[in-house]
Order: structure tokens, then C-alpha cells, then sequence
């Protein structure tokens, strides 16, 4: 009878067992499965499309894809990549551990992101949703891209707060500007002056001048301005003819250009001012970079031979070098496929010239550091990026152009630096190149990282000034 009255219990005992074994078991696979997501990278077995499906809004998707500067936009801005490398956990960015901390004026869209024909989704928005790649505009392809810096930290200064971007926490923006080290006016000067710098229909002011006039008019009747006139403000002018109107009444602020061929030495200088590197318009090589042996021309040049001022030497060169044997010297644009047939030449070649244009500098050498083209710098005024910590002399030939025109110097020259010599350059450009690269999100070491390390060393020297000027500041008041 007892017997009887337990084998009820025994039942639904054993129901419970199996219901915990299976619950424990299914929670081990979930869990698996979570973990298995976390540490997934390019190698993983599960296939990244599985891997969406059971990700909540797409995460994988923001973090594996990295706009790319190469070339011209598609359907995102400069095309779209995978990430190389593992991909990595995504941690929010410690305002008090970065090194770097940059307040960016919430500017209307009118001045940075309009100026590409964006508007936002939202009412006031001022900024896209740098977490969503296909929602962010697209920067003008073409020789358009060389000047694109203010598109690049831009983009990084607002992913810093992003909290689906990796980058680097060694700059972050910061929305007390009590906290900052450095303040950034996102203008896009040189989409500006490229797209609006002429008069249009009725208008008696350009849009270009209008919207310089109106930035003056804003800063210097900021507070943050005012404290140090300006000296800690970073203002972006790297097209040459960019904020031609606004740079005599700015000239207080840190300018990051591409050279100082048309400013007075009291607006620009480098003591104050940055040199950022051009966004090379050639495909880089990578790892495809071709030896000594697979470059049969010895010296490769193409572009424009007819230039004003300093860069009037290219045709004394052209005249010189046309007709040498394993030199390509030759007129070329951008156009009808241009880009890419300079990037091929400068692929297949020993050395690139690097002449003084217009301007003494060129976006021609950083085509020729990622193509591993040893380059010649034929620029007596030229001042290079990151010079400071870089030594161009370890992956470049320096020649003084009073030398470059002398019947027979430069090809001697250059016939003289033997295999071993010119080895040593090209695994030097290969260690420097990725220095050169702009991208988004943005990587250690990379254009837009380099930059912002440019910005950090001015700032020591500038405090000191500043605090020195400070000193008998209250007999004043």
C-alpha cells in the first residue's frame, strides 16, 4: 500500500530532474552561443550572416565595415571595407584617461556635414549617426578627396562618443568646454571653397565668404575665444585658397593646412600651425608591394607640367628627363582614368618625383609613400607632416632644386643608390606608410590618429606662452 502511494511522487520527481537537466543544458547553450559572438572575429567558424540574426540591431555589422578613403564614393562614403584584424569589445571611451581632449562647437549643419548635401532625419539634428555607416554622407570623389582632413576628424570626434565604434581613446570630445584641451571649428573650409566659392544666380556674396564672414562673427564672441584670443582653437583650411576671407581675423588659431605657400609668415608658421598629410588619391599596395627586380622604370612623374612659382621647375625637368632611358615623365590628369594609371606607373617604379606645384607641397609624395616609390623631393620650401618625429630622409632623396635642373644630376643620382640602398628605403615605407592612411573608424597610428598627436605636441609649448603672457596679467585688471 505504501509502496503504491510513492510511485506518484517518484513520477513527477523525475519530470522535475529532466525539466532542470534540459533548462541547465539549454542555458549552456545560449551561453556558448553569447560567448562564441563576443570573441568572434574573420576566422570564426559561424558565418557572419548567422551572426546578424541573432544580434540585436546589427551590431556586427556597424563594428565590420570601415569607410575607406581609396576611392570614390558609392553607396557610403569613399567606399566600404571590412575590418581587418579581430574584432574587438567596444568599451566607452574614459574621458579622464584620454590624452587628448577636443570640445567641437555644435555648428549648424550649414558649415560642416550640409555643405555634402546631408540633412538629418530629425528635427535640429546637427550631426549624422556616425554608428549607422550608410547614413553618413559621402565626401566629393576625385581630386576632391585629397583635401578631405576636416571630413575625417570630424567623423572621428563624433565616434568618440559613439558607443558602437572601436577606435583609439587617445582623443575623445568632451561637452563641458571647462574640460577641454583644445577647441575644434568644424568648418569644411575646403568643400567650401571647391563647391562655393563662385557667385550663383542673383547672389553678390559667395556662399563660401558668406559663411566665412558668418563663422568670425560667431567665434569671436565666444567666451571660449576670448580667453586666449583664440590660441587653443583649431581651424581647419587645408585646400590653399580655403578661408581666404576669415584667416587674416583667425590667424590667432592653430591652422591645420597642407603647407604655407599662401599665407604671411605672422598668419600661418610652423611654430603654431599643423601640416597634415593630402588623402592620397592612389590605391595603396599593401602587402602587394612590388621589389626592387618588378620595378622596371626607374623614375616616374606624372601630372602637371605647367605650373606658376616655385613650381615653374617641372618644365626645366620635363625637358630635361623626357627622352632619358627608364624614365616615365609625362603629362596626366585625373581624368579618363588618370588615378588609376598613376597609381599602376608609381607601383612599377624605383623613385617618384615629388616637385613643387603651385604650392610647394603635393599630394603626389603621399601617392608615392603608399605605392612603396621611393620618393624624391624636389621642394626647397616644402615643410612635410609629422617631421618631428618622423625622418623622411630614412625613405626619401631630398635633392635642392638649383641642383634638380643641372644637366645630368638627378638621373646620376639616382642611378647611383644600388639595390641594398633603395631596399632599405622601401621596407622603411612600408613600416611608415599606414602613418598616411585616413579612415573610419579611425586606428592606431593611422592619418587621422598621427594628426591628433600633432595637436597634443603644440600644446605644451603654447601653454607655456600662454601662462608666461599670464604673469602680471592682474596689474592690468
Amino acid at each position: 500500500m505504501s509502496e503504491r502511494k510513492m510511485q506518484p511522487f517518484s513520477f513527477f520527481e523525475t519530470r522535475r530532474l529532466l525539466f532542470c537537466v534540459v533548462s541547465f543544458s539549454v542555458f549552456l547553450l545560449f551561453f556558448s552561443c553569447f560567448t562564441l559572438l563576443k570573441s568572434s572575429n574573420s576566422n570564426s567558424l559561424i558565418p557572419d550572416s548567422v551572426l546578424l540574426l541573432m544580434l540585436p540591431n546589427n551590431t556586427l555589422a556597424s563594428n565590420a565595415r570601415r569607410i575607406d578613403r581609396k576611392h570614390p564614393p558609392t553607396t557610403a562614403p569613399q567606399g566600404v571595407r571590412g575590418n581587418s584584424g579581430a574584432q574587438r569589445e567596444k568599451t566607452t571611451c574614459d574621458v579622464s584617461e584620454a590624452g587628448l581632449k577636443v570640445y567641437m562647437y555644435d555648428l549648424p549643419p550649414e558649415f560642416h556635414f550640409g555643405l555634402l548635401d546631408w540633412k538629418g532625419t530629425r528635427r535640429n539634428q546637427i550631426w549624422p549617426d556616425v554608428g549607422n555607416l550608410d547614413g553618413i554622407p559621402r565626401y566629393p570623389g576625385g581630386l576632391n578627396v585629397q583635401h578631405s582632413v576636416e571630413y575625417w576628424l570630424t567623423l572621428d570626434l563624433l565616434a568618440s562618443n559613439a558607443p558602437s565604434i572601436v577606435r583609439p581613446c587617445t582623443t575623445i570630445r568632451v561637452n563641458d568646454s571647462r574640460e577641454a584641451d583644445v577647441f575644434f571649428v568644424p568648418f569644411f573650409s575646403s568643400v567650401s571653397y571647391n563647391r562655393h566659392s563662385k557667385l550663383r544666380g542673383r547672389e553678390k556674396i559667395s556662399r563660401n565668404n558668406f559663411l566665412q564672414d558668418k563663422l568670425v562673427k560667431f567665434l569671436v564672441k565666444r567666451e571660449e575665444w576670448k580667453r586666449w584670443g583664440g590660441k587653443d582653437h583649431i581651424i581647419l583650411a587645408h585646400h590653399p585658397n580655403s578661408m581666404l576671407e576669415a584667416r587674416n581675423k583667425l590667424g590667432s588659431a592653430m591652422f591645420l593646412l597642407a603647407d604655407f605657400g599662401r599665407y604671411p609668415v605672422e598668419i600661418a608658421n610652423i611654430k603654431k600651425d599643423i601640416v597634415a598629410p593630402y588623402v592620397h588619391v592612389v590605391n595603396s599596395v599593401g602587402k602587394d608591394s612590388a621589389p626592387f627586380e618588378d620595378r622596371p622604370t626607374l623614375v616616374y612623374f606624372q601630372g602637371a607640367i605647367v605650373r606658376k612659382d616655385g613650381g615653374m621647375i617641372r618644365q626645366e625637368l620635363y625637358q630635361l628627363l623626357k627622352d632619358e632611358k627608364d624614365v616615365h615623365f609625362t603629362y596626366g590628369s585625373a581624368r579618363g582614368g588618370g588615378i588609376k594609371q598613376a597609381g599602376q606607373g608609381m607601383a612599377s617604379s624605383k623613385f617618384c618625383l615629388n616637385i613643387a606645384g603651385d604650392t610647394p607641397s603635393s599630394n603626389r609624395l603621399f601617392d608615392a609613400i603608399v605605392s612603396h616609390c621611393v620618393p624624391v623631393i624636389i621642394s626647397d620650401d616644402i615643410e612635410l607632416p609629422f617631421e618631428d618625429i618622423l625622418d623622411y630622409s630614412e625613405f626619401s632623396v631630398f635633392v635642392r632644386a638649383s641642383d634638380s635642373v643641372k644637366k645630368g644630376f638627378l638621373v646620376k643620382l639616382l642611378r647611383g643608390i644600388d639595390r641594398d640602398e633603395w631596399i632599405k628605403m622601401w621596407k622603411r615605407l612600408q613600416q611608415i606608410a599606414h602613418h598616411f592612411e585616413y579612415q573610419y573608424p579611425s586606428t592606431e597610428g593611422d592619418a587621422v590618429q598621427m594628426i591628433w598627436q600633432a595637436v597634443a605636441r603644440k600644446l605644451s609649448p603654447l601653454r607655456l606662452k600662454l601662462n608666461k603672457e599670464r604673469r602680471y596679467s592682474h596689474d592690468h585688471d
